[in-house]
């Protein structure tokens, strides 16, 4: 009997953190593949780097990066990378963001601002992908700073995540 109990226990599978990510079906963009090369004492070293963005078209969005010998594997470890940093994003009814907001992220700085239904997504570079690929479809984003598509990436993400709805905002001050 107690074989039998430990080999269902066995098939008894403990539940992940990620278990839910299977069942959203996710919009992998590919930002930028790159080709970096590490000089060592035998030679060039040749690898691949890959920027993703990965996201739900309904306000979870991640950025991820991998690098790899080739480029189907910085690709595959990109798009894992971006799982794992995965956000929740609020959207408005008018498919906006709630609030204007900033974004830091190195020498990168991003400007974003809700706009009216059916302006559509006014940004350029990396922050236009991660928008479209959040779900906010009427936006007006400004990049400052550094043109790096990284970063740039990165603080569009930073930026998104400080956004708080009003409902979120009445609960912190304790009001009704």
């Amino acid at each position: 009997m107690s074989t039998k109990l430990k080999q269902v226990n066995k098939l008894k599978k403990a539940p992940h953190r990620n278990d839910n990510l299977n069942d959203v079906k996710f919009v992998e963009r590919l930002i930028k593949i790159s080709r970096v090369t590490k000089v060592t004492k035998g030679g060039k070293k040749l690898s691949f780097r890959a920027v993703v963005v990965i996201g739900d078209e309904n306000g979870q969005v991640g950025v991820g990066v991998g690098k790899a010998e080739d480029v189907v594997n910085a690709f595959k470890k990109a798009k894992t990378d971006g799982r794992k940093n995965l956000i929740q994003v609020p959207i408005t009814k008018a498919l906006s963001i709630p609030h204007g907001v900033v974004g830091d992220k190195g020498a990168c700085k991003i400007i974003m601002r809700p706009s009216i239904e059916g302006s559509g997504v006014i940004a350029g570079g990396a922050v236009r992908t991660v928008l479209e690929v959040a779900g906010i479809k009427n936006v007006i984003a400004k990049q400052l700073g550094s043109d790096n598509l990284l970063n740039n990436a990165r603080a569009a993400i930073v930026g998104l995540e400080s956004l708080t709805t009003k409902a979120q905002v009445l609960k912190k001050r304790d009001l009704s």
